[in-house]
C-alpha cells in the first residue's frame, strides 16, 4: 500500500542525498579534481561574462559529469559490498562506470573548450 504524500519524509530524503553528495566528495579523490574543475568553470564563466546559452552548456557538461562520477562511486560501493573477491564481471562493471565518467569528463572538457576559446585565444 502506497504511504500518503508526507512533506517531512520529503524533506528527509533531501538529508540522504546531501549526504550522498559529502560522502561521494570524502570518498572519492576524483571528486575533489571534478569540484576544481566546477569552481574553475564557475570563476572563469563569471570573469569573461559569458551568454547565458553558455551557462546553460556549462551547468550541462558539469552537471552530467558530477552525475557520472556519483553513479560510478555507487557502482563501485554496490560491488565491493556484494562480493569481496575479484569477479571478472565485476571488474568490467566497475570498469564501464570508470568509462562512463571518463567519456563525460571529455564532452564536458570539448564544451569548456568551445566556449572558452574565443576568451582565451592561445591557439
Amino acid at each position: 500500500m502506497k504511504r500518503p504524500f508526507e512533506v517531512r519524509a520529503r524533506l528527509r530524503s533531501f538529508k540522504y542525498a546531501f549526504r550522498g553528495i559529502f560522502s561521494l566528495i570524502a570518498s572519492q579523490h576524483n571528486a575533489w579534481i571534478h569540484a576544481l574543475a566546477t569552481v574553475s568553470v564557475i570563476v572563469f564563466g563569471i570573469y569573461f561574462q559569458v551568454s547565458r546559452s553558455d551557462w546553460c552548456w556549462l551547468v550541462v557538461a558539469i552537471t552530467m559529469v558530477w552525475m557520472a562520477e556519483a553513479l560510478n562511486t555507487a557502482v563501485e560501493f554496490v560491488a565491493d559490498a556484494a562480493i569481496t573477491d575479484i569477479h571478472p564481471l565485476i571488474e568490467k562493471a566497475k570498469d564501464i562506470a570508470a568509462a562512463a565518467v571518463l567519456i563525460t569528463a571529455i564532452g564536458a572538457a570539448i564544451i569548456g573548450l568551445l566556449i572558452f576559446y574565443p576568451y582565451l585565444k592561445v591557439f
